[in-house]
């Protein structure tokens, strides 16, 4: 793959070198009473422009790409590029047919006028991408909430962003439904986007709900909580703290953030709902909520002196 580049260069060489000889000795012989010569010299024209265009592409995205580590910014490189020289290749092939390129430029705003009334989604789309590619709401590998689409993002084209969907209609609990949801970018300038990436933060608030019964020791529920988190997040929720902190910090919003997970205690009619709040990676929420209510419970269950659950049939 790596010489496909030289290898189409040189093959616009070889057709340009064609037409040159096309265009010096003329081709006198003639099909259906139609000379040659023009035709011929037409298609060589084209198809080095094509050849070109193709060949730069592959030699400066190689060289790009190849000197980029980000597997986010490849993809962006990629399509920034498959935009450049498509429309550099677009532009010169008009070019050498008309042999005129101030009226092919001419033509070409003429035409965009109309062609902006017939592919108004298809425009928008390609608008949404340039939003996307210089505020980045999301990009490559994040885990977006869209519309009613809620995924991870597997690319971004120049018209599209493919979804990697959790939830959905299949499942439920932030599960991979196995499912591609391909969303228009134009979505991104009309609709609610929500990454929960957070400005390159991989980190989101979640919440484990247990309930228990007002003669509960709720202070000790609450210990319980907090001391099993504490155990089972351990050093990961404080990195993960510290990477939030410095996030706000560039921004005017204060906020005070704790470095342990807490307990909010609200009162309910016939029993007392103790909330857990805890710093989560959003790829891992369900696992660890499910890991904490499991050894939660588990300490509860050894103090039936001090826990006690609700029995109301409204529960």
């Amino acid at each position: 793959m790596r010489t496909t580049g030289p290898l189409a260069l040189a093959g616009a060489v070889a057709l340009y070198a064609g037409s040159r000889f096309v265009r010096r000795f003329g081709v006198d012989e003639t099909l259906f009473g139609v000379a040659l010569g023009r035709p011929t010299l037409l298609v060589l024209s084209v198809a080095a422009v094509a050849l070109a265009a193709y060949g730069a592409y592959r030699l400066v995205g190689g060289f790009l790409i190849g000197h980029t580590a980000s597997k986010r910014r490849r993809h962006e490189v990629r399509n920034i590029l498959r935009l450049v020289f498509g429309a550099f290749g677009l532009i010169a092939g008009f070019g050498v047919v008309t042999r005129d390129w101030v009226s092919v430029l001419l033509s070409l705003g003429v035409v965009g006028f109309a062609v902006t009334f017939a592919l108004q989604g298809a425009l928008a789309s390609l608008i949404g991408w340039l939003y996307i590619v210089t505020k980045r709401p999301y990009a490559v590998g994040d885990r977006i909430a869209i519309e009613d689409t809620r995924g991870d993002v597997t690319s971004i084209d120049l018209f599209v962003t493919e979804v990697w969907e959790i939830d959905g209609e299949l499942v439920s609990s932030n599960q991979p439904s196995g499912r591609i949801v391909t969303v228009p970018n134009s979505v991104v300038l009309s609709s609610h986007v929500v990454n929960f990436y957070g400005e390159g933060v991989p980190y989101v608030w979640n919440e484990l709900s247990v309930q228990v019964a007002y003669e509960t020791d709720l202070d000790f529920a609450v210990e319980v909580m907090t001391e099993t988190a504490t155990d089972y997040l351990g050093e990961e929720m404080a990195a993960g703290v510290t990477q939030y902190r410095d996030r706000l910090e560039e921004t005017p919003v204060e906020l005070d953030v704790n470095e342990r997970p807490t307990v909010n205690v609200v009162q309910g009619e016939s029993w007392v709902d103790l909330r857990l709040r805890y710093l989560v990676h959003p790829r891992r929420g369900t696992r660890t909520r499910n890991a904490l209510y499991q050894s939660i419970l588990d300490r509860f269950n050894d103090h039936p002196d001090r826990v006690a659950f609700p029995v109301s049939r409204s529960r």
